[in-house]
């Protein structure tokens, strides 16, 4: 064990921030998990506390792992990535099923092993690092928007494409953030206001498409085109339960809140372990914790930003920020979710909510964050000798 820590490189205020909130998920989780248990009849609350010590373990495991990494070979292996995420999207836009109730055709299972997984938080991660990559690559250069097409618009609209039925929100976040890191990598912004509005008339003739023809995604469209219709409307209906019931959790924590494991809306809420264990968090501890807890994302947003800047590189710069602004982008839209800012989406609270792919991908995030943080790895040559033995070294170099 002593060992481990010798070997743990990179910013410590991110390590620390990361860990600290790892430990305080399992105070929600745990309280939440007794919707699971009681009202739906799964498992026991310590079987789920288990299930979230084992999941929260391998995702430090996977930052451990991916943070010992060069910087410079995340560009090769998002090469090699790209493909086999727009496979696995497409097959779970196939054949996606329903995990636990919740988020139908989001999740595929693997074959052989039997795991249930979610191709579209992989899918996030490795299409910001192939961005990076791009962009990397056409600074300092004049570019023509002709020429970015193939090499960056056709694998976006790809992968978006193939995640907007099922999860919409997900698609939009991605979209955004790719739009996001183009403008801060210096793509011109008239071709960037070029592509935001073909993706509105895209996403328009997709949704007239799939109102005429709604055998062709079922239940899918309208979920969510029904989640932003209830957002709009003034009065009531069955879609307003989740976001009713989160109100009246946050209402009634008042300051310091009811105390941790006291929570009464757990019992009624929906998804209290996942989507919306924000507005439990602010029930059992007050507006004190949930302030709090903002304070965590908006500390750990900080740290991106630094790391991101004091990068020697441009390609880790932007793979900092590129995997590093969804995780904020999604904590704050979760916590918008929960006090009715925004239409309800089913985005997790990242590094809290329970869940495996995403609480894993999010740790994948971090330790690419940390990879770029650490000194030793980020000053190697990102170009490398031709005549290497390590074809993944020579790859990325050259890319």
């Amino acid at each position: 064990m002593g060992d481990v820590f010798k070997n743990i490189k990179g910013d410590k205020a991110l390590w620390a921030v990361v860990a600290l909130l790892g430990l305080f998920s399992f105070l929600p989780v745990y309280s939440a998990s007794s919707n699971l248990v009681y009202v739906v009849g799964s498992g026991t609350p310590m079987g789920w506390l288990v299930k979230h010590a084992v999941l929260l373990l391998l995702g430090f495991g996977i930052i451990y792992g991916v943070h010992r990494i060069p910087t410079h070979f995340f560009k090769g292996l998002s090469l090699i990535a790209m493909p086999i995420v727009i496979v696995l999207l497409a097959l779970t836009l196939a054949q996606g099923t329903t995990m636990e109730g919740a988020n139908a055709s989001r999740w595929i299972q693997l074959p052989f092993i039997g795991i249930k997984f979610q191709a579209s938080t992989l899918a996030a991660v490795v299409l910001m690092i192939y961005v990076a990559r791009y962009l990397t690559k056409i600074k300092d250069k004049t570019v023509r928007f002709q020429e970015s097409i193939l090499p960056l618009w056709i694998p976006v609209f790809l992968t978006v494409i193939l995640i907007l039925p099922a999860n919409f929100s997900t698609a939009a976040i991605i979209f955004s953030m790719v739009l996001l890191l183009c403008f801060i990598g210096g793509y011109p912004i008239k071709y960037l206001m070029g592509i935001v509005g073909t993706g509105i008339l895209c996403l328009t003739l997709f949704i007239l498409v799939a109102k005429a023809f709604p055998d062709m995604f079922p239940n899918r469209v309208d979920t969510w085109t029904s989640r932003i219709e209830s957002f709009w409307s003034p009065g009531d209906s069955e879609a307003d339960y989740q976001i009713e019931r989160a109100k009246i959790a946050i209402a009634t924590g008042g300051i310091v809140g009811k105390g941790a494991g006291k929570s009464i809306q757990k019992n009624f809420l929906p998804q209290s372990s996942s989507d919306f264990i924000y507005a439990i968090i602010v029930e059992e501890y007050g507006l004190v914790g949930g302030f709090g807890l903002m304070l965590f994302y908006l500390f750990l947003l900080f740290r991106i930003v630094v790391i991101a800047n004091g990068a020697t590189t441009t390609f880790g710069k932007l793979l900092a920020l590129g995997v590093g602004l969804p995780i904020i982008f999604q904590a704050l839209i979760n916590m918008a979710v929960a006090v009715e800012l925004f239409p309800v989406t089913g985005q997790n609270l990242p590094l809290i909510s329970s869940g495996g792919t995403s609480g894993w991908m999010t740790c994948l995030a971090i330790g690419i964050i940390l990879s770029v943080s650490n000194k030793n790895l980020a000053t190697e040559k990102e170009t490398v000798d031709i005549n290497s033995t390590n074809p993944l070294e020579v790859l990325s170099g050259q890319l």
